[in-house]
């Protein structure tokens, strides 16, 4: 409200804009506030000292209020008469759009016409100049224009409707959703960043259910999960769907109890599907079990990267959750003293009690690593049937896979001869023979 009437003030127009109006008209919670002003980038920046200016292929500002920011966008046409800064893609997709024009221009310009309602402070109303109030009230999602060649400006527009049908429980306009099947492989042509952070929105904001359920229904899947989507195809039990599905349950309850998602756990789950289909064919190569988990979590991730930019920070613990998996069969005192501690443990044990929901022979250890997080050194040595470790419970001692800093059956580190540390006096040049 203090940037609305400052702009007012300050002789310009402001309208508060799209998302937060349409989520106030159906009884929602906006995460994010923008305004639309006739008012020029540089002009909002003059106004407001704590503003900056972004953005290249849409230029506005950002008036910061602490960890709060509200984007400020000046009003766009959509006719470029050469006074503005507008490229496009051969293929039809906007590159740079940064042509200034009326509010009737703007609501035009916008994709879906319920991101057309701006409210006016002056009269406290909400203006509709596309329709989209009636759109609102009918819960339908409705492109402004020619859906395909809205849908070629911007291919992520398809994800966006896909996405904020699933949040608002919206149906998609008949005509909008015709071509979504048929441009899908357009989406190849976007920035793997942005769609690495679009399907962070599609599935961290709390729909991820129907996100994925809308993304199956209108064949997207295929052009921004292409592995997963081949493997739920093959997979004839729907086994794999279902954990899928489960875990997306899960991931909403999280978000809903504004408990934290990891996005490494989140791509765990979205790529299990790939992941065990190319583990089954290079087992069926002949590679052995160890060599063709690493291999089938680098080939899938790897691949995975060719559409979306999955940062490392995401990628290995994702891989190390995958990794984990086998390691549950074990019964080795060492090897389970050694998972427990391992960092990653708790999410891969998460995702074990996810794998029940396709495949009830996981039981057997999920009962085995329950008890194992509540049991003593003393009670877990007996459930193993072997000796109690003397000293410190932290696995060391026992005969093993000789790892750094490890001792060796057999050793004594208080009999081991110590070494002598020579001195180098200061200054001096080593000898010519070391």
């Amino acid at each position: 409200m203090r940037v609305l009437y400052r702009l007012r003030d300050a002789g310009f127009a402001g309208y508060l804009v799209g998302g937060a109006v349409r989520d106030l008209l159906v009884g929602g919670h906006p995460k994010d506030f923008d305004v639309a002003t006739d008012a020029t980038p540089e002009q909002v920046k003059a106004l407001f000292r704590n503003s900056r200016l972004i953005g290249r292929r849409f230029r506005l500002a950002h008036v910061v209020f602490g960890r709060e920011i509200i984007e400020v966008a000046t009003f766009r046409a959509n006719v470029d008469d050469g006074s503005g800064d507008r490229e496009t893609h051969e293929g039809g997709r906007l590159v740079r759009d940064n042509v200034y024009g009326t509010i009737e221009d703007d609501a035009v310009r916008r994709d879906f016409t319920a991101n057309a309602l701006y409210y006016a402070v002056e009269d406290f109303s909400v203006r509709d100049y596309v329709g989209g109030f009636e759109d609102v009230q009918a819960r339908k999602m409705k492109l402004i224009g020619d859906p395909e060649q809205r849908y070629r400006e911007d291919p992520v527009r398809m994800l966006r409707a896909v996405r904020l049908a699933g949040k608002l429980g919206f149906g998609i306009d008949a005509a909008s959703a015709e071509p979504i099947p048929r441009l899908a492989p357009l989406l190849s042509e976007a920035a793997p960043a942005r769609l690495f952070e679009e399907l962070l929105k599609l599935f961290l904001s709390g729909n991820a259910v129907a996100s994925f359920e809308g993304l199956e229904r209108y064949g997207l899947l295929p052009s921004i999960l292409p592995e997963t989507a081949a493997a739920l195809a093959s997979n004839r039990s729907g086994a794999l769907r279902n954990m899928l599905l489960e875990g997306l349950r899960g991931t909403d309850a999280r978000v809903a109890n504004d408990e934290p998602v990891s996005p490494a756990f989140l791509f765990a789950l979205l790529l299990w599907p790939a992941y065990c289909r190319a583990l089954i064919g290079l087992q069926a190569q002949g590679v052995n079990a160890e060599e063709a988990q690493r291999r089938a979590a680098d080939r899938v991730t790897l691949h995975q990267l060719g559409t979306v930019a999955l940062p490392r920070r995401f990628s290995l613990p994702m891989q190390e959750i995958w990794l984990l998996q086998s390691r549950f069969a074990t019964r080795q005192r060492k090897r389970v003293m050694r998972l427990l501690a391992h960092p990653r443990f708790r999410a891969a044990y998460d995702f074990l009690l996810l794998r029940l929901t396709a495949s009830s022979e996981h039981a057997e250890d999920v009962a085995f690593w329950r008890a194992a997080q509540t049991q003593s050194s003393e009670e877990l040595s007996a459930a193993l049937g072997v000796a109690p470790p003397r000293g410190l419970d932290t696995g060391e001692g026992d005969a093993g896979d000789g790892e750094v800093g490890e001792e060796q059956p057999g050793e004594d580190p208080a009999a081991a001869p110590k070494r002598r540390r020579r001195r180098r006096r200061s200054g001096s040049a080593a000898p010519a023979a070391e």
